[in-house]
């Protein structure tokens, strides 16, 4: 399940580094490979592949999602540059820092995230977070070479 990928900071491993991307291997997830970067608005967004289920996901922490509860579910709508796709985020916290851990299947949404500008993720109060996506397609390309690399 997706309560799998909130590994805190430290129990991550430096692979690579591309742009604000930090590539990184998270050991309690069968060594899935990630890429993680900080932005200035405070959010921390980790977006990868976990090898235990097949699938992928995208981690957002911000202080917007403030209230957020452990292991609650919530709706939440990402928009990369206007193609809008829906999921649930199960709620949590990592070093403090409240967000949500949404799995995802679709090909589609990664190749977004790979090759659009932005990522704004939204609940029913409104936007919680925009981030600016320069350089996910080269970090998402290492982080593929990271995956192969684990075996």
């Amino acid at each position: 399940m997706a309560s799998s990928h909130v590994a805190l900071a430290q129990d991550l491993v430096t692979y690579e580094t591309v742009g604000v991307w930090d590539i990184l291997i998270d050991p309690t997830i069968g060594n899935g490979c990630l890429i993680n970067a900080t932005f200035e608005d405070g959010s921390d967004v980790r977006i990868g592949f976990a090898p235990d289920t097949g699938f992928g996901y995208l981690l957002a922490l911000n202080d917007g999602w403030e209230g957020v509860e452990d292991d609650v579910m919530y709706p939440v709508s990402m928009d990369v540059d206007g193609a809008v796709y829906e999921g649930e985020g199960k709620g949590i916290h990592i070093d403090g820092l409240p967000g949500v851990d949404i799995e995802f299947d679709s090909a589609d949404f990664l190749m977004d995230v790979a090759t659009k500008q932005t990522l704004t993720l939204s609940t029913d109060a409104g936007e919680i977070m925009s981030i600016d996506l320069t350089d996910s397609l080269r970090a998402l390309e290492e982080a593929i070479a990271c995956q192969e690399a684990q075996g």
